[in-house]
């Protein structure tokens, strides 16, 4: 029989790792803690795949804070993690893109010592022409209360991150994340129910050949990312682009991080401040890029630099190969 490895066994490997630098004994705390959002995502996967056969299509009828409308996915995702983190006594708030205000425990800080902000059903619009969708999370560290309140430690800037990852439900249901020591991916095995490693280390391509954006939208760029898009179409670095784009940001980034190329979601006219929300789509998929070699930013500057002022903070965001992404803040700064 070969030799598996669960996403759990891989968090217990890489903290016996940093064990050998920092001397700290892994207590299996945080992969309890991850243990929650890969039940969530199972039984979110679960539900996608019967969703044809159930009533689980369509809208809810309701919006949620970012007066968008909610999908039946979005409320079912929501309430999957919210029940399976909810349970773990590590975990001392949840932040979710569907709630306006965070769901906070009253748990001591020594044992409540980790905030999960997350995005449950990214690219539910897409759901019912059964186009991939993703969940997407963030992990940060509660700070002591000698340094912060819970609020401020949920508005922490993006390098604060302890782990981030997103889960894509597509032909087969991927699991990527990392916690500081590269990215790893992991695929549902229905066999034995569980996420197994099935890419190690994974590195994002210096240069690819794709690029990522909504035109519809272009009218409304500033001049620098029209010409930044007429110049890859025209071969500017050496290779001439063809243009990908799926709408459901958990697709479009894990195509980025496997074939290369650059994803962009530049302001508009119409939003000036960005569409895409800072802490829970900007901020893990900037962590994972950065540990895979690639880079993110608002435009010229750093993503994880951002200093959150709301949880629900909307921010351009800009984030592919280190070639195409250097190229695009040379034009940004012009």
């Amino acid at each position: 029989m070969p030799m598996i490895t669960t996403v759990q066994q891989h968090i217990l490997q890489q903290q016996r790792e940093q064990m050998k630098t920092t001397g700290r004994e892994p207590t299996g705390t945080f992969s309890w803690l991850l243990s929650g959002i890969t039940l969530a995502a199972k039984m979110v996967e679960a539900k996608i795949r019967s969703a044809g056969l159930s009533d689980i299509y369509g809208a809810f009828g309701a919006e949620n804070v970012q007066g968008e409308q909610q999908q039946k996915l979005d409320v079912y995702a929501n309430q999957a993690l919210l029940h399976c983190l909810g349970l773990r006594d590590s975990v001392a708030a949840l932040v979710s893109e569907e709630d306006e205000q965070p769901v906070t425990f009253n748990r001591d800080p020594e044992t409540g010592k980790y905030i999960i902000i997350f995005d449950p059903l990214d690219g539910s619009s897409n759901i019912d022409v059964n186009v991939n969708v993703g969940t997407i999370f963030s992990v940060l560290r509660r700070l002591p209360l000698e340094q912060g309140t819970l609020e401020q430690s949920i508005l922490q800037p993006g390098y604060e991150q302890v782990a981030a990852g997103y889960v894509v439900y597509g032909p087969s249901t991927v699991l990527v994340y990392t916690t500081g020591s590269g990215v790893h991916g992991f695929t549902l095995d229905h066999t034995i129910g569980a996420f197994v490693l099935s890419n190690e280390r994974m590195r994002m391509p210096e240069q690819g050949s794709y690029y990522s954006v909504n035109e519809a939208n272009a009218d409304g760029w500033p001049a620098a990312y029209r010409s930044y898009i007429d110049m890859l179409r025209a071969g500017g670095l050496g290779k001439t682009y063809s243009s990908r784009y799926i709408g459901s940001l958990v697709a479009d980034f894990h195509r980025t991080l496997l074939k290369g190329g650059v994803f962009l979601y530049p302001p508009t006219l119409q939003q000036p401040k960005g569409k895409l929300r800072l802490l829970y789509e900007a901020n893990p998929l900037a962590f994972i890029a950065e540990q895979a070699g690639g880079v993110a930013t608002y435009g010229a500057e750093r993503v994880l630099d951002i200093r959150p002022e709301v949880i629900h903070q909307r921010t351009p965001f800009c984030i592919g190969s280190r070639r195409e992404m250097e190229a695009l803040v040379q034009a940004v700064k012009l």
